[in-house]
C-alpha cells in the first residue's frame, strides 16, 4: 500500500486559485510595467510580455548565460517515460525542491523559476517524439537519422542545437571492470527484445515491467548515466542479479541491465554480485542531410528534448517547408544568443487577443526583439504553456493546461544541506505510516509503506546522502526487515541501541 499524499489530491483545486492571481499577483504586477523593459524574476531570469502587431502576445522568459548557479533542466510527465502525461505548472511542482545531479553527482536542489512544454508526443500512449536527457540521464534515444535532434544544454554550460544523428553498433558498452570484458548495449529504456541487452534507468519507470522471461541486473551508479564514449565510463557496482520472474525497482541512483533470450545467459556469466562495472553511451552527430561528420559533441550533455524544426542557425533564419509552419498557431520556442538564453510562449487562436505566428514570424520575432542567433521550435498549439514563479502566465487556447509528455526548466541551483540527525547502523522507529520512495524526495516514486512503530535501520549510503535536504523535508535511505528506501526524517525517531556492522559498512 502507498499512502496518497493530501497535496497531490488537491493540486488541481489550486490551478482556478493561480488563473485568479494573476489579476492581482506579481507577475500581473510585472506585466503591468512590462512594456518599460525586463522584469526580474531571480537572480539571472527576467520576464517581459511583448504586445506585437497581428494581435499577438509574446511571453518571454530571459536567462543570463554567464550566471553560473542558473541552468537548463528538462522534466518528463510524471516522471516516467514509459507513458504518461502531466501539465506544465505540474511538472514544475514536481522538480521544484527536488535533488539534481548538476555538479557530476547528486545532491544539489532545483529552485524552478520558468517552467514551458516541450516535446511533441503521442497523445495516446503519452511517449514524447525524439529523444530526451534528463539530469545527466540519456534517458530516451535521439531518432536515428532523422535530420534533427534537438537543443542540449551540457555540463559546462554551454548549448547547441542538435542536428542529424546516430548510435553507431558497439560503441553503447557495458564494461565489466573485475574481468575487463564488455558487451553491447542495444537500447535505453525500453522492453527489451529477444538477445538484446537495455538499459534501463530510474526516468523508464518505477521498475524494470519484467515478466516471466529474461534477467534483470541491478547496478548502483557513482553518477547518472550520462553520454560518455568509451573508455571513458559511468562507474558502478552490481548490487543484484535477479533470475526470478517479475520486475525489479529502479532506485534513483541506480540501472538496471535487463535482457532475455542468449543475453540473460550471457548476462548471468558476465557479472556478478559486487562487480565493478563501466556504462559509456555515444551519440554520433551529424551535419544536417546526414552525410558528413559535424562538430557538435554530446558528451556529458545535461539536459535536452526533441524540437522539430530548427529556424535560427548562425543567425541565419533557414528554410523550411512543413505546412504547419506556414500555418499561425500558438508557439513554444526556445532561442538564444552569446549572452541570453530565451524561452517564448506565442499565444494564438483568438482574433481579438492573439492569433498566433507562422514559424517564420517567430523566427523573426526572435532574431529581431531578441537578437537571438538560434533558435529551434517545440511543440504548439494547445500545448504551448509558460508557468513563471508558481503561476501560468500565458493563456492557453484550449481555455485551461494541456497535460503534455515533457517540458524545460529555468532553474537556481541551490547547494547541498544535510542533517546528521541519524547515522549509519542506527536504529529507528517509525513514528506514523509512512511511504517509502525510491530517492530522497516526494517526487520519486514510492514503493511501499510502513505502519507506526515499524522499526528499521539506517543503511549506509554509496553517494553519501543520508540526510539530505529534498522537497522541504530531510531524507535517510532506512531498512525495514528487507524492504530498502528513502523516508522523511519527521517521520522517523532514534531506538539508543548498539549499531549493527553490516548496516554501516558498503
Amino acid at each position: 500500500m502507498v499512502i496518497m499524499d493530501k497535496r497531490a489530491l488537491t493540486r488541481s483545486a489550486f490551478f482556478p486559485l493561480c488563473l485568479l492571481a494573476l489579476a492581482f499577483g506579481p507577475v500581473a504586477q510585472a506585466t503591468q510595467s512590462a512594456s518599460s523593459g525586463w522584469e526580474y524574476i531571480a537572480a539571472g531570469v527576467d520576464f517581459q510580455i511583448f504586445w506585437l502587431p497581428g494581435p499577438n502576445r509574446a511571453y518571454v522568459a530571459r536567462m543570463d548565460r554567464e550566471q553560473s548557479d542558473v541552468i537548463l533542466e528538462s522534466s518528463i510527465a510524471q516522471g516516467r517515460l514509459s507513458g504518461g502525461l502531466e501539465t506544465v505548472s505540474g511538472m514544475a511542482e514536481s522538480y521544484d525542491g527536488a535533488i539534481n545531479a548538476w555538479g557530476d553527482t547528486w545532491g544539489a536542489r532545483n529552485r524552478v523559476v520558468v517552467a514551458i512544454n516541450g516535446s511533441f508526443y503521442d497523445p495516446d500512449t503519452g511517449i514524447a517524439h525524439g529523444g530526451v536527457i534528463h539530469s545527466g540521464w540519456y534517458s530516451k534515444w535521439f531518432d536515428e537519422l532523422s535530420g534533427i535532434s534537438g537543443l542540449s544544454w551540457k555540463e559546462d554550460n554551454s548549448i547547441f542545437l542538435g542536428q542529424c544523428v546516430y548510435h553507431r553498433p558497439g560503441k553503447q558498452v557495458l564494461s565489466n571492470l573485475t574481468t575487463g570484458d564488455r558487451m553491447e548495449i542495444h537500447g535505453i529504456n525500453t522492453r527489451p527484445r529477444k538477445d538484446q541487452l537495455i538499459l534501463l534507468t530510474p526516468q523508464f519507470d518505477r521498475d524494470s515491467k519484467r515478466g516471466s522471461k529474461g534477467v534483470d541486473v541491478l547496478v548502483e551508479l557513482t553518477r547518472p548515466a550520462t553520454l560518455m564514449p568509451y573508455p571513458h565510463m559511468v562507474t558502478g557496482i552490481v548490487r543484484e542479479i535477479r533470475i526470478a520472474p517479475g520486475s525489479t525497482p529502479i532506485p534513483f541512483d541506480h540501472v538496471v541491465l535487463s535482457g532475455w533470450g542468449n543475453t540473460d545467459d550471457q548476462l548471468v556469466q558476465f557479472l556478478t554480485e559486487g562487480d565493478a562495472v563501466g556504462l559509456s553511451l555515444e551519440i554520433t552527430h551529424l551535419d544536417p542531410d546526414c552525410k558528413y561528420t559535424a562538430p557538435e559533441e554530446w558528451t556529458k550533455s545535461y539536459a535536452s528534448i526533441a524540437g522539430n524544426i530548427i529556424f535560427l542557425y548562425e543567425d541565419e533564419i533557414q528554410e523550411f517547408e512543413q505546412r504547419g509552419a506556414l500555418l499561425k498557431h500558438p508557439r513554444t520556442a526556445i532561442c538564444y544568443n552569446q549572452d541570453y538564453l530565451y524561452f517564448v510562449v506565442i499565444d494564438g487562436r483568438d482574433n481579438a487577443y492573439s492569433i498566433g505566428m507562422t514559424v517564420l514570424e517567430l523566427a523573426n520575432f526572435c532574431q529581431e526583439e531578441l537578437h537571438a542567433t538560434e533558435g529551434i521550435n517545440l511543440d504548439g498549439g494547445g500545448s504551448s504553456t509558460m508557468w513563471v514563479n508558481g503561476e501560468v502566465v500565458n493563456q492557453p487556447s484550449d481555455g485551461h493546461e494541456r497535460t503534455v509528455a515533457n517540458g524545460m526548466m529555468m532553474v537556481i541551483v541551490e547547494p547541498m544541506e544535510k542533517s546528521s540527525a541519524f547515522s549509519p547502523g542506527m536504529r529507528v522507529t517509525a513514528q506514523y505510516p509512512t511511504n517509502i520512495h525510491l530517492g530522497p524526495g516526494t517526487n520519486f516514486p514510492a514503493l511501499t509503506s510502513v505502519d507506526t512503530d515499524t522499526q528499521g535501520t539506517v543503511l549506509y549510503q554509496w553517494n553519501r546522502l543520508n540526510g539530505v535536504l529534498a522537497k522541504s523535508t530531510h531524507w535517510w535511505k532506512v531498512d525495514f526487515s528487507g524492504t530498502i528506501g528513502w523516508v522523511d526524517e519527521a517521520a522517523l525517531s532514534a531506538i539508543i541501541d548498539t549499531p549493527a556492522a553490516s548496516a554501516i559498512l558498503p
